[in-house]
């Protein structure tokens, strides 16, 4: 069986069934309401609760949106609150890493590895929704993280405790309007995940849909502005006196901050399922579950139930018969069109909000997280790939000029040296060896020996591709994200109609007045593996390219190669028939002094090996191409190439028969008078 999994959460076995299995009772809501039976204990705690959850009550913050500086006037005032909880994040952590190094120095590290990750997961889960994120984005690094550590946090995705039940029901009421047997024909007695933000629970409406129902957790704004104001003070604190740092941290956790307060608007969340259906759901083996609108509210979701399975379940996978590698990739191309088609991408792509559903399906989950790149940095996020894997070091240094990593009036003099050095470690011999961690890592070094910064919008997209490789990872430890990602981005960039990506093909083929033939060979060759790569798209506007004004300069090379070979053509012709006529007359024949050898590297040689590449690439028709060929030959930039080579062709013969004629006239011997002496050599 698959595990039922919903929200930013899976279902993880959570009964007396197998851990592959989620058993989940349901009761009846529509004859009787729901009744619990709480402790003394259990009514004290959901008191509080009940009064954080109240709005406008306790809990200033709670329904409006990220706003820094009236959380800073409001926790300016409450100096003992900021103090009280500072103390209380920075202590146990303190405390944590000082036992690391302690087991470490006793030589105890491997026997207390298990104690110390279920600390740590402890810990993370006490400080609140913040930290339990940081703690989820190390869940989906296994190159980072040992083990054992990675197995406790992998429970942050969607077994963390959950809060009452009474209380959930209580926020059903009040967001829907209508108590939950009046919503829902079906409800689960208890939650069947709990993540940061809320806690899920399957459900079935009146029409007979299955259904997830988050509902979010109690007082959650107040406690994450908090943090949020602490970790910007720190921020400010950070770049201000260290003068090593140059990134904006203070417009970094304000994005984050944005992004965490739209996370806490359900509603919210239900459009952007809904857009993110809308752009990305036609994409082959992508699934978005259904959002009902009429039973969602600012703190109460309701979205179609999905049966899944976690891409880092690979053993159950396979008893499906689905490749997890397949489903990695899958994730891969969808999350280029997101990042660098349409702009809009989920940012929180950990385990738990990816499913393999049991058709084969990838299920995207939990669209809280979500954030959007411009049009401009989608072009530079292309142009950086194609000049990284091109080894243009100096075009990737204006790359960094365009996306905002350097300012405009930065010297790129030595920085394009330094570029060369770091990423030719990185890159190695291929595309193929391309991994975005050890690319990153050899950025940082980077970063602080020039004037790099890291702009805020460029955070939620290293979060992202870091999970999402993470994931890949742990699947297929050769897995690398970058490398996979090329063709795709080659593609982009011969096919996308775009003047920005037009002009960016043109300066990566052109350059001092050269064309560079490898550079077209390596696109063509790395898009081809691309599964939506459109020849006929790329052969319309190749054409279209060849013969505008901005195509004149190919042309002509084009023209002046086609003389060179047809006359090597004629030439080598000319001298075969030559040798074989002396040799039949029982002459010597005589030795050309011309070099009548092909030039290998000629722009013809690279023609014929482009063509060659077309030729392999799945989807080529010779058919269309020769339907292209008569309205090619109709057009008045090909009438004028054939009367150029044509009077090429006849210059040439023209200047090799007049250079014949004086050659034979000047070894002709001259007459020598009778009467004259002869000359003497001394």
């Amino acid at each position: 069986m698959t595990s039922n999994v919903a929200e930013e959460t899976t279902l993880s076995g959570k009964a007396s069934m197998t851990a592959d299995t989620l058993a989940v009772e349901t009761i009846t809501v529509d004859s009787e309401p729901i009744i619990e039976t709480l402790s003394l204990a259990q009514r004290s705690q959901n008191a509080s609760y009940a009064n954080a959850g109240r709005p406008n009550r306790q809990d200033p913050f709670e329904g409006v949106g990220y706003d820094p500086d009236a959380i800073a006037a409001y926790y300016r005032k409450r100096p003992f609150q900021v103090i009280s909880r500072f103390v209380a994040i920075f202590l146990p952590l303190i405390r944590f890493f000082a036992q690391l190094w302690l087991d470490r120095r006793a030589g105890r590290s491997e026997e207390r590895q298990q104690q110390r990750a279920t600390q740590l997961r402890e810990m993370l889960t006490r400080l609140g929704p913040a930290y339990i994120k940081i703690g989820q984005a190390l869940s989906t690094r296994p190159d980072l993280v040992p083990p054992l550590f990675l197995e406790e946090l992998t429970r942050l995705q969607d077994q963390l405790p959950p809060f009452p039940n009474n209380l959930a029901l209580h926020f059903i009421e009040m967001e829907l309007g209508a108590p939950a047997n009046e919503v829902y024909a079906e409800l689960s007695p208890d939650p069947v995940a709990a993540a940061s933000l809320g806690q899920v629970y399957k459900g079935r409406l009146k029409t007979g849909e299955a259904v997830a129902v988050k509902v979010q957790r109690p007082g959650l704004a107040g406690r994450i502005t908090l943090d949020l104001f602490i970790l910007r003070r720190l921020a400010q604190f950070v770049t201000r006196r260290v003068s090593r740092v140059r990134s904006d941290l203070v417009a970094i956790m304000d994005e984050f901050g944005e992004r965490i307060f739209e996370e806490m608007d359900y509603t919210h969340e239900g459009e952007n399922a809904q857009r993110f259906g809308q752009l990305y759901g036609h994409l082959p083996d992508i699934y978005v579950p259904h959002i009902y609108p009429q039973y969602t509210g600012r703190r109460v979701l309701t979205m179609e139930w999905i049966d899944g399975i976690k891409l880092t379940r690979i053993d159950e996978l396979n008893r499906l018969g689905i490749s997890a590698t397949h489903m990695i990739d899958v994730g891969v191309q969808c999350s280029l069109r997101q990042l660098l088609e349409h702009g809009f991408f989920h940012a929180d792509p950990h385990p738990g909000n990816l499913l393999a559903m049991p058709d084969g399906k990838l299920a995207y989950l939990d669209f809280g997280m979500m954030s959007e790149v411009k049009p401009q940095q989608r072009y530079g996020l292309i142009e950086a790939v194609v000049h990284m894997v091109n080894r243009d070091f100096e075009g990737l240094a204006g790359d960094y000029v365009k996306l905002e990593f350097l300012t405009p009036d930065t010297d790129l003099t030595p920085i394009i040296p330094a570029l060369s050095e770091v990423f030719n470690n990185a890159l190695g011999a291929s595309v193929a060896e391309l991994n975005f961690k050890s690319i990153t890592d050899e950025f940082s070094a980077l970063m602080y020996e020039y004037p790099f910064r890291v702009p805020a919008y460029y955070a939620l997209i290293i979060r992202s591709l870091v999970t999402l490789e993470g994931i890949a990872i742990n699947v297929d430890p050769e897995f690398k994200v970058l490398s996979k990602a090329y063709p795709y981005v080659a593609k982009r960039l011969l096919t996308d109609p775009s003047p920005e990506l037009r002009s960016s093909l043109q300066d990566l083929l052109f350059k001092d007045g050269s064309f560079r033939w490898n550079r077209l060979e390596n696109l063509l060759r790395n898009a081809r593996g691309n599964d939506d790569y459109d020849l006929d798209q790329v052969l319309d506007q190749t054409l279209e390219f060849l013969f505008s004004e901005r195509g004149s300069f190919l042309r002509d090379r084009i023209v002046s190669e086609l003389v060179n070979s047809l006359d090597l053509l004629g030439q080598n012709t000319l001298q075969t028939v030559t040798t074989s006529v002396q040799r039949r007359l029982g002459l010597k024949p005589k030795e050309s002094a011309v070099n009548l050898t092909p030039n290998t590297d000629s722009d013809l040689s690279h023609l014929l090996r482009i063509l060659d590449i077309l030729k392999d690439t799945k989807g080529f028709d010779a058919t269309k191409v020769v339907t292209r060929i008569p309205t090619i030959l109709l057009k008045a930039e090909t009438q004028t190439m054939g009367q150029q080579v044509v009077s090429g062709l006849a210059q040439r013969a023209l200047a090799r028969f007049i250079r014949t004629v004086l050659m034979e006239e000047s070894s002709a011997p001259l007459p020598i008078p009778a009467s004259a002496p002869l000359a003497t050599t001394r």
